[in-house]
């Protein structure tokens, strides 16, 4: 297989990208394993983790937070809502739109999961001193608000 051989910007920017991406999946497997034992998707913590940490919020704000399409946020709190860890009720003044809840069971999951959640990140980001995690988290929030300009 022949390598590409573009410019050394290409390169460059081709090969940067290679390693941010291997380091946020590999991170992102290792952050969410303990997820399998409460019986979780990746998708079901992002929607539950919203939800704790900001309150009831829009199927459209949630599928915003973790960065998932309509129909794909839809079926996930379709499946919360199965196992009574979410509620979903019309928004008053858009009566198109749904609010979703958590429930005291949805409460007491995410309170139980999210603890050790935090403790493997944190472990993980111990790989970098506290100067390079500011930086890291820099670029990566300069290249994340790129496409916003």
């Amino acid at each position: 297989m022949a390598r590409f051989q573009g410019s050394e910007k290409e390169m460059r920017a081709l090969n940067t990208y290679v390693k941010l991406m291997r380091a946020a999946e590999s991170m992102t497997v290792r952050a969410h394993e303990h997820l399998s034992s409460a019986g979780l998707t990746i998708s079901q913590f992002g929607v539950l983790e919203a939800l704790h940490h900001r309150g009831s919020l829009s199927q459209k704000e949630i599928g915003q937070k973790i960065l998932r399409s309509s129909g794909n946020i839809t079926m996930v709190i379709d499946n919360l809502e199965k196992r009574s860890l979410v509620r979903r009720e019309r928004d008053q003044h858009d009566r198109r739109s749904f609010i979703v809840h958590l429930t005291e069971a949805g409460k007491k999951l995410i309170r139980k999961i999210f603890p050790p959640h935090a403790a493997v990140i944190t472990h993980e980001m111990n790989a970098l001193t506290a100067a390079e995690q500011k930086t890291l988290g820099a670029l990566c929030k300069k290249l994340g608000l790129r496409g916003k300009n």
